[in-house]
């Protein structure tokens, strides 16, 4: 996108209209980070919320120097919630590791679990094994897609010290916390994984044997 286009894209984020201000934002799909960056900073203050979620989710597949520090400010600050979350989330796309210590803080302490929830998606981003004690509390929770980001986030960090709490998911009533199970364990290689993963394959849900295959093959292709 050239200048001129930036320009008219920079006019369309103070219109009045808000769908104008959404069709701006949407339009910095494919404009390098350093130049959408500065337009998406723009719309984080708009009144309208759908657009400031945007402009946060934006933010974590169009960093700059900048972004950083107003995701983690978001984070820590904002009154909504739900912009709460997707600031979680944008920290997690950034894949920033000084970002571990604001996340675990916001899943222990933040009152809302989507933020929480969005916290450990994004710990399981980050790949560090220091979230270990974060993600097994995640497991706990009664809220089964919380269960869900945890299982994720657990194997893709590749947490084998996890793997007696995972397995205890096995039997879960809910067909996607098998799949999620299924998916992790092919990033967690043992000989329990594979004794699991056997049974996974033959579960009644196509989406979940199909997982447990995939897995069962990545633990063979890596040997």
């Amino acid at each position: 996108m050239d200048t001129v286009n930036l320009d008219q894209v920079a006019l369309k984020l103070q219109s009045e209209d808000s769908k104008d201000r959404m069709l701006a934002l949407a339009s910095l799909r494919n404009v390098p980070p350093a130049q959408a960056a500065p337009l998406i900073r723009q719309a984080l203050d708009d009144d309208n919320l759908q657009i400031r979620s945007m402009a946060v989710f934006a933010l974590g597949l169009k960093p700059d120097d900048h972004t950083y520090d107003l995701l983690i400010n978001i984070l820590k600050s904002d009154p909504d919630y739900g912009i709460r979350a997707d600031a979680a989330g944008a920290l997690g796309y950034l894949e920033d590791p000084r970002a571990f210590d604001s996340l675990v803080r916001a899943f222990y302490e933040d009152v809302d679990w989507l933020v929480r929830f969005s916290a450990a998606v994004a710990l399981g981003n980050l790949k560090d094994p220091r979230a270990h004690d974060v993600l097994i509390e995640a497991l706990k929770s009664d809220k089964v897609v919380m269960q869900q980001a945890a299982i994720a986030a657990i194997g893709e960090i590749g947490d084998v010290e996890a793997l007696t709490e995972i397995l205890a998911f096995a039997q879960s009533e809910d067909w996607l916390v098998r799949q999620r199970l299924a998916e992790a364990l092919g990033n967690l290689p043992t000989p329990k994984t594979e004794s699991a993963l056997r049974y996974l394959a033959k579960d009644p849900h196509p989406h979940v044997s199909t997982a447990a295959n995939l897995s069962l093959q990545r633990l063979a292709d890596r040997g």
